[in-house]
């Protein structure tokens, strides 16, 4: 995994690392962005997801649908988490802190790692009740599909107006 600011446009508003690792770790959801499963367009969604705070990015859905097929045509994917944001309407802009995520998705993967990526789930979303969020996932486990996020590249960038 490689933290670059390279590609920013405006390099006044990079973001550094170590903000961009937290809002990695503490966002609530992420963008999910691929190309579409018959590849004449792009298809985006909101999700959930648990960086496991190495280079992997978990998401959890059902076994079967549009994300998988899309990801099964092309796996070059990028994910975008929404730090701190407010807007500011007497100055016509907003502040903001954002991080991409240039990645590879892969599904169809082995029982431990994903029994691993529900309890990651279960960790952040839900803490308090960590032992009878194991039970539902052990009961839910062949229902639920876990998709992983190997990170090539990550970045960020700001409009810094917080206090």
């Amino acid at each position: 995994m490689k933290f670059t600011n390279e590609h920013v446009r405006r390099q006044d508003r990079t973001l550094n690392e170590t903000r961009a690792f937290e809002i990695l770790k503490e966002g609530e959801f992420g963008i999910l962005s691929m190309q579409s499963e018959n590849g004449d367009g792009a298809y985006g969604i909101p999700l959930s997801y648990v960086w496991d705070r190495g280079n992997s990015i978990y998401i959890h859905c059902a076994p079967v649908g549009r994300k998988l097929n899309c990801i099964d045509r092309c796996n070059r994917v990028s994910f975008c988490v929404i730090g701190r944001t407010k807007v500011l309407p007497e100055q016509f802009t907003t502040a903001y802190e954002s991080v991409v995520v240039q990645g590879e998705a892969y599904h169809s993967l082995p029982d431990a790692e994903r029994m691993s990526a529900l309890s990651l789930f279960i960790s952040k979303y839900c803490p308090e009740h960590k032992i009878k969020g194991m039970t539902y996932a052990e009961k839910s486990f062949f229902r639920t599909e876990i998709i992983r996020i190997d990170i090539q590249e990550i970045s960020g960038k700001s409009k810094p107006l917080f206090g």
